[in-house]
C-alpha cells in the first residue's frame, strides 16, 4: 500500500492553465469562424455548427478534467473516508495530477501507519483480556462459592462482598478494553543514536558490558522509542545468562548480540508471543519481546531472530527515509 505506479502525470497548474486557455481559444475561434462562416453558409447554419464544435470541444475539457481532478480526488475522499471507518478499501488507482499524486502518496502512507498501529493494538488488547479472563473469573467463581456459607461474620462477609465487586470491575474493565482499544500508541518519531543512551543502559544494566559499534549512527527513531527497545533486549539478555552483549549500529539497521545461553530450536516461532516465555521463575512476563515489536512496528521497523552460533542475535530493521 501506498506505492504509486510511476508514469508521467501533468502538474495542476497545467491543467488549469490549459482548461483556461482552452475555454478562451474555443470563444476567440468561434468569433472568428462565425464572421468567415456566415457569409458562406448563412449566419444561423454557422451559429449551429459552431455550437456543436464548441460543445464537444467544451465536453472534450470536461471529461479532462473529471478524469485529472474530481475523480482522483473523490477516490482518494472515499478512501480516506473507509479508513476512518475501520473498513478494509482498495487504494485508488488513478491520481491525476503530480500534486494529487504526491498528496494520495503521503495519505496512504498516513493510512498504512494508522493501519499497522490500530492492529499492534487490538492484539495486545485481545491478548491481555484473555490471558487475564481466566483468573478473574476464577476468582469471582470462588467468591460467590464463599458467599454461600453460613459461618462468616458481618465483617468477612463485607470483605468478601468487596472482593467480589472488584472481581466485577475487572472483568467490565476488560471487556471495555477490547471495545475501546484505539489506534494510539506514544509517538517516537525522531531519531537518535546509541551514544545517546548509552550511559542510561549501563546504568540500569550494571552487570551487563556493552560493546557499541557505530554509536554516533542515526537511527531514526526517538530515544524514549529506542530506550524501551534496548531495555527490552537487555532485560531479555541478562535473564538469559548473557554477560556481554554488542550493540552494532549501520544506516536502518541495528544488531543486538549477545553471549547468553541462546534461544532453543522449538522456542525460537513463539518468542515474540504474549506471555511467552523461559524465565517465568526470574520475574519474567513474556511481554519484552512482544512490547518491543509493537513498538517498532507501529513506527515501521521491524525485530526478528536471528542464527547465531553463540547466545542470541536479534536484527532490528527500519524504515527507509
Amino acid at each position: 500500500m501506498g506505492r504509486l505506479r510511476r508514469k508521467w502525470r501533468p502538474s495542476l497548474g497545467f491543467v488549469l492553465g490549459g482548461g483556461l486557455a482552452g475555454t478562451l481559444a474555443l470563444s476567440l475561434l468561434g468569433l472568428i469562424a462565425l464572421r468567415y462562416l456566415g457569409p458562406e453558409i448563412g449566419f444561423r447554419n454557422a451559429a449551429g455548427l459552431l455550437a456543436i464544435m464548441i460543445g464537444c470541444a467544451t465536453g472534450l475539457l470536461g471529461y479532462l478534467l473529471v478524469r485529472l481532478l474530481l475523480r482522483p480526488i473523490s477516490a482518494l475522499a472515499a478512501y480516506s473516508g473507509a479508513i476512518e471507518q475501520g473498513q478494509h478499501a482498495n487504494p485508488p488507482e488513478h491520481y491525476g495530477t503530480q500534486e494529487l499524486s504526491r498528496l494520495a502518496g503521503s495519505v496512504l502512507g498516513m493510512a498504512d501507519t494508522l493501519q499497522r498501529r490500530e492492529a499492534s493494538i487490538r492484539v495486545f488488547a485481545d491478548h491481555v483480556t484473555h490471558e487475564l479472563k481466566t483468573p478473574v473469573t476464577a476468582i469471582r467463581a470462588a467468591g460467590e462459592l464463599l458467599a454461600e456459607a453460613d459461618d462468616f461474620s458481618d465483617q468477612d462477609r463485607a470483605l468478601l462482598q468487596q472482593i467480589l465487586g472488584a472481581s466485577g470491575q475487572m472483568q467490565q474493565q476488560l471487556s471495555a478494553l477490547n471495545d475501546v482499544a484505539a489506534a494510539r500508541v506514544l509517538e517516537h518519531h525522531g531519531a537518535t543514536t546509541l551514544d545517546d543512551l548509552a550511559d542510561e543502559m549501563r546504568a540500569s544494566f550494571p552487570k551487563l558490558t556493552l560493546n557499541i559499534d557505530g554509536a554516533d549512527q542515526n537511527l531514526p527513531l526517538a530515544a524514549s522509542g529506542l530506550r524501551v527497545v534496548l531495555q527490552q533486549l537487555l532485560d531479555n539478555a541478562g535473564r538469559h545468562g548473557a554477560g556481554r552483549v554488542s550493540l552494532s549500529a549501520k544506516p536502518g539497521q541495528l544488531v543486538v548480540q549477545d553471549d547468553g545461553s541462546g534461544i532453543s530450536d522449538g522456542n525460537r516461532g513463539r518468542i515474540f508471543d504474549p506471555f511467552f516465555t523461559t524465565a517465568r521463575e526470574q520475574g519474567g512476563t513474556g511481554m519484552g519481546l512482544t512490547i518491543a515489536a509493537n513498538l517498532l512496528g507501529a513506527h515501521g521497523g521491524q525485530i526478528s531472530l536471528k542464527p547465531s552460533e553463540t547466545g542470541t542475535r536479534f536484527d532490528i530493521v527500519f524504515p527507509k527515509g
